[in-house]
């Protein structure tokens, strides 16, 4: 029985040894990807004239899910040369070509999104989170 035992025991302790490998390189595998980012150097007219707007956005619950979207959706749109979307703040900035995009059609964007999302306070601004160039909702 102890004869079983011990062979048992030097069988599952060779096994452990030839089947273990100590390589110190990982494997590397290389996966191709295509990135669909707008390329923003091309897209845009070097003579357009660009406004900067800031509004507000009630009915976010995620920063993910929610703020990553509308951030998304309004960047895609023709004659938007930046969007961000801050969550905690509730919060758009936008710029765009004055001659493709209006503040209604970014309004419009959001709540094409969801219908939850509500647009309030549009400003026209000069600098993010500066001072207002003049009010405006229905340009």
């Amino acid at each position: 029985m102890y004869t079983f035992k011990d062979l048992c025991i030097v069988a599952i302790m060779a096994l452990a040894f030839t089947s273990c490998k100590n390589e110190v390189n990982p494997e590397v595998k290389t996966v191709d990807t295509e990135v669909t980012k707008k390329d923003v150097s091309q897209a845009l007219d070097p003579n357009a004239t660009y406004a900067k707007v800031e509004f507000s956005i009630d009915g976010m619950t995620c920063a993910m899910g929610c703020a990553k979207t509308i951030e998304k959706k309004m960047a895609k749109m023709e004659g938007v040369k930046t969007a961000k979307v801050d969550f905690d703040k509730r919060l758009a900035m936008v710029e765009y070509d004055e001659a493709k995009v209006t503040p209604k059609s970014l309004e419009e964007a959001v709540t094409d999104v969801a219908e939850i999302y509500k647009v309030k306070d549009i400003k026209i601004v000069d600098e993010f989170g500066g001072k207002i160039k003049k009010a405006s909702k229905t340009d």
